[in-house]
Protein backbone atom coordinates (compact mmCIF):
# COMPACT_ATOMS: atom_id res chain seq x y z
CA UNK A 1 0.00 0.00 0.00
CA UNK A 2 1.26 3.47 -0.86
CA UNK A 3 2.02 5.66 2.14
CA UNK A 4 0.49 9.12 2.22
CA UNK A 5 2.55 12.20 2.94
CA UNK A 6 1.37 15.14 4.99
CA UNK A 7 1.07 18.13 2.69
CA UNK A 8 3.89 20.58 3.10
CA UNK A 9 3.87 24.00 1.50
CA UNK A 10 6.80 26.31 1.76
CA UNK A 11 9.47 28.30 0.05
CA UNK A 12 13.21 28.06 0.30
CA UNK A 13 15.62 30.89 -0.32
CA UNK A 14 18.68 29.03 -1.59
CA UNK A 15 21.66 29.54 -3.83
CA UNK A 16 21.53 28.48 -7.46
CA UNK A 17 24.45 26.13 -6.74
CA UNK A 18 22.50 24.28 -4.05
CA UNK A 19 19.44 24.04 -6.27
CA UNK A 20 21.46 22.71 -9.19
CA UNK A 21 22.61 19.69 -7.22
CA UNK A 22 20.88 16.52 -8.37
CA UNK A 23 17.71 15.76 -6.45
CA UNK A 24 17.22 12.15 -5.48
CA UNK A 25 13.95 11.26 -7.19
CA UNK A 26 13.67 8.08 -5.15
CA UNK A 27 12.85 10.19 -2.09
CA UNK A 28 9.13 9.68 -2.69
CA UNK A 29 9.34 6.00 -3.56
CA UNK A 30 6.53 4.16 -1.77
CA UNK A 31 4.61 7.36 -1.07
CA UNK A 32 1.47 8.67 -2.75
CA UNK A 33 3.02 12.11 -2.99
CA UNK A 34 4.55 14.80 -5.15
CA UNK A 35 7.41 17.24 -4.72
CA UNK A 36 7.48 20.61 -6.49
CA UNK A 37 10.51 22.88 -6.08
CA UNK A 38 10.75 26.26 -7.83
CA UNK A 39 13.87 28.43 -7.88
CA UNK A 40 12.78 32.06 -7.95
CA UNK A 41 16.26 33.20 -8.96
CA UNK A 42 16.69 31.04 -12.05
CA UNK A 43 13.13 29.97 -12.85
CA UNK A 44 14.18 26.32 -12.63
CA UNK A 45 11.53 23.86 -11.48
CA UNK A 46 11.74 20.28 -10.27
CA UNK A 47 8.48 18.35 -10.27
CA UNK A 48 8.52 14.77 -9.01
CA UNK A 49 5.25 13.01 -9.84
CA UNK A 50 3.63 15.74 -11.99
CA UNK A 51 0.31 13.89 -12.18
CA UNK A 52 -0.04 13.97 -8.41
CA UNK A 53 1.22 17.56 -8.26
CA UNK A 54 -1.61 18.61 -10.58
CA UNK A 55 -4.28 16.82 -8.53
CA UNK A 56 -6.46 19.05 -6.38
CA UNK A 57 -6.79 18.02 -2.73
CA UNK A 58 -8.07 19.63 0.46
CA UNK A 59 -5.37 22.06 1.64
CA UNK A 60 -5.84 21.14 5.31
CA UNK A 61 -3.75 23.40 7.53
CA UNK A 62 -1.71 24.85 4.66
CA UNK A 63 -4.73 27.16 4.25
CA UNK A 64 -3.58 28.87 7.46
CA UNK A 65 -1.17 30.82 5.24
CA UNK A 66 -4.04 32.69 3.61
CA UNK A 67 -6.38 32.60 6.61
CA UNK A 68 -3.61 34.46 8.45
CA UNK A 69 -3.10 37.03 5.69
CA UNK A 70 -6.82 37.72 5.32
CA UNK A 71 -7.19 38.14 9.09
CA UNK A 72 -4.25 40.55 9.17
CA UNK A 73 -5.62 42.57 6.25
CA UNK A 74 -8.97 42.91 8.03
CA UNK A 75 -7.31 44.01 11.27
CA UNK A 76 -8.39 40.95 13.22
CA UNK A 77 -4.80 40.44 14.43
CA UNK A 78 -2.16 43.14 14.81
CA UNK A 79 1.16 41.34 14.83
CA UNK A 80 2.84 38.02 15.49
CA UNK A 81 3.26 38.30 19.24
CA UNK A 82 0.18 40.09 20.54
CA UNK A 83 -2.24 37.95 22.58
CA UNK A 84 -4.71 36.56 20.08
CA UNK A 85 -6.44 33.25 20.78
CA UNK A 86 -8.22 32.88 24.12
CA UNK A 87 -8.48 29.20 25.00
CA UNK A 88 -12.09 28.13 25.62
CA UNK A 89 -10.92 25.57 28.23
CA UNK A 90 -12.16 22.68 26.10
CA UNK A 91 -9.51 19.96 26.44
CA UNK A 92 -8.35 18.73 23.01
CA UNK A 93 -6.03 15.89 22.02
CA UNK A 94 -3.24 18.20 20.86
CA UNK A 95 -1.79 19.67 24.05
CA UNK A 96 -0.41 22.77 22.35
CA UNK A 97 -3.95 23.92 21.59
CA UNK A 98 -5.00 23.89 25.25
CA UNK A 99 -3.76 27.37 26.15
CA UNK A 100 -3.97 31.02 25.15
CA UNK A 101 -1.88 31.64 22.03
CA UNK A 102 -0.28 34.46 20.10
CA UNK A 103 -0.51 34.36 16.31
CA UNK A 104 3.05 33.03 16.13
CA UNK A 105 2.27 30.25 18.60
CA UNK A 106 -1.05 29.35 16.97
CA UNK A 107 0.62 29.07 13.55
CA UNK A 108 3.47 26.97 14.94
CA UNK A 109 1.18 24.42 16.63
CA UNK A 110 -1.35 24.66 13.78
CA UNK A 111 -4.19 25.43 16.19
CA UNK A 112 -7.34 24.52 14.28
CA UNK A 113 -9.75 25.96 16.92
CA UNK A 114 -8.01 29.36 16.76
CA UNK A 115 -8.22 29.48 12.98
CA UNK A 116 -11.83 28.32 12.96
CA UNK A 117 -12.70 31.30 15.15
CA UNK A 118 -10.73 33.56 12.80
CA UNK A 119 -12.61 32.21 9.78
CA UNK A 120 -15.95 32.93 11.47
CA UNK A 121 -14.78 36.47 12.24
CA UNK A 122 -13.76 36.98 8.61
CA UNK A 123 -17.20 35.72 7.58
CA UNK A 124 -18.38 33.94 4.48
CA UNK A 125 -18.61 37.07 2.32
CA UNK A 126 -15.16 38.34 3.30
CA UNK A 127 -13.54 34.95 2.88
CA UNK A 128 -15.16 34.37 -0.51
CA UNK A 129 -14.05 37.80 -1.71
CA UNK A 130 -10.39 37.17 -0.90
CA UNK A 131 -10.38 33.60 -2.17
CA UNK A 132 -11.76 34.77 -5.51
CA UNK A 133 -9.31 37.69 -5.67
CA UNK A 134 -6.29 35.45 -5.23
CA UNK A 135 -7.71 32.57 -7.29
CA UNK A 136 -7.30 29.95 -4.59
CA UNK A 137 -7.91 26.51 -6.09
CA UNK A 138 -11.54 25.53 -6.60
CA UNK A 139 -12.73 28.56 -4.58
CA UNK A 140 -15.50 26.44 -3.01
CA UNK A 141 -16.25 27.24 0.64
CA UNK A 142 -19.81 25.89 0.61
CA UNK A 143 -19.11 23.13 3.14
CA UNK A 144 -18.93 25.70 5.94
CA UNK A 145 -16.96 28.81 6.86
CA UNK A 146 -14.99 27.07 9.61
CA UNK A 147 -14.36 23.69 7.94
CA UNK A 148 -14.10 24.27 4.18
CA UNK A 149 -10.32 23.69 4.10
CA UNK A 150 -10.55 20.41 6.02
CA UNK A 151 -11.39 17.00 4.55
CA UNK A 152 -14.74 15.76 5.82
CA UNK A 153 -16.88 12.76 4.79
CA UNK A 154 -19.73 13.66 2.43
CA UNK A 155 -18.90 17.37 2.30
CA UNK A 156 -17.32 19.51 -0.39
CA UNK A 157 -14.03 21.05 0.62
CA UNK A 158 -12.06 23.69 -1.21
CA UNK A 159 -9.31 21.95 -3.16
CA UNK A 160 -5.99 23.06 -4.58
CA UNK A 161 -3.07 21.30 -6.26
CA UNK A 162 0.60 21.42 -5.29
CA UNK A 163 1.31 23.19 -8.58
CA UNK A 164 -1.28 25.84 -7.73
CA UNK A 165 0.12 26.24 -4.21
CA UNK A 166 3.60 26.94 -5.60
CA UNK A 167 2.25 29.39 -8.20
CA UNK A 168 0.31 31.27 -5.51
CA UNK A 169 3.34 31.50 -3.24
CA UNK A 170 5.35 32.89 -6.13
CA UNK A 171 2.70 35.56 -6.73
CA UNK A 172 2.64 36.34 -3.03
CA UNK A 173 6.40 36.88 -2.91
CA UNK A 174 6.18 39.03 -6.06
CA UNK A 175 3.60 41.27 -4.36
CA UNK A 176 0.91 40.33 -6.88
CA UNK A 177 -1.73 39.30 -4.33
CA UNK A 178 -3.94 41.78 -2.41
CA UNK A 179 -1.92 41.76 0.80
CA UNK A 180 0.25 44.53 2.22
CA UNK A 181 4.03 44.27 2.51
CA UNK A 182 3.66 44.62 6.28
CA UNK A 183 1.34 41.64 6.56
CA UNK A 184 3.41 39.51 4.19
CA UNK A 185 6.42 40.28 6.40
CA UNK A 186 4.49 39.10 9.48
CA UNK A 187 3.58 35.90 7.66
CA UNK A 188 7.17 35.25 6.61
CA UNK A 189 8.28 35.80 10.18
CA UNK A 190 5.92 33.20 11.64
CA UNK A 191 6.54 30.76 8.77
CA UNK A 192 10.30 30.62 9.34
CA UNK A 193 11.22 27.04 10.18
CA UNK A 194 15.00 26.95 9.84
CA UNK A 195 17.87 29.27 8.99
CA UNK A 196 21.41 28.27 8.01
CA UNK A 197 24.28 29.82 6.09
CA UNK A 198 22.88 28.13 2.96
CA UNK A 199 19.43 29.64 3.20
CA UNK A 200 16.19 30.07 5.11
CA UNK A 201 13.33 27.61 5.08
CA UNK A 202 9.75 28.79 5.48
CA UNK A 203 6.81 26.43 5.50
CA UNK A 204 3.45 25.17 6.70
CA UNK A 205 2.43 21.55 7.09
CA UNK A 206 -1.08 20.24 6.65
CA UNK A 207 -2.13 16.66 7.21
CA UNK A 208 -5.73 16.99 8.37
CA UNK A 209 -4.78 15.10 11.54
CA UNK A 210 -6.28 16.39 14.78
CA UNK A 211 -8.58 18.69 12.88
Amino acid sequence: MMKKFALIVGFLLISAVAFAQEIDRSLLQGYDAALVIYNRTTGEMVNINPTRANQRLAPCSTFKIYNTLIGLELGLMKDADDPWYKWDEVKRDIEGWNQDLTLREAFKVSAVPAYQILAREIGEAGMKEYIEKIGYGSQDISSGIDIFWLPRPDTTSIKISADEQVALLNKLLDGKLPFSEKNIAILRDIMQAEKTEKGTLYGKTGSGMGA
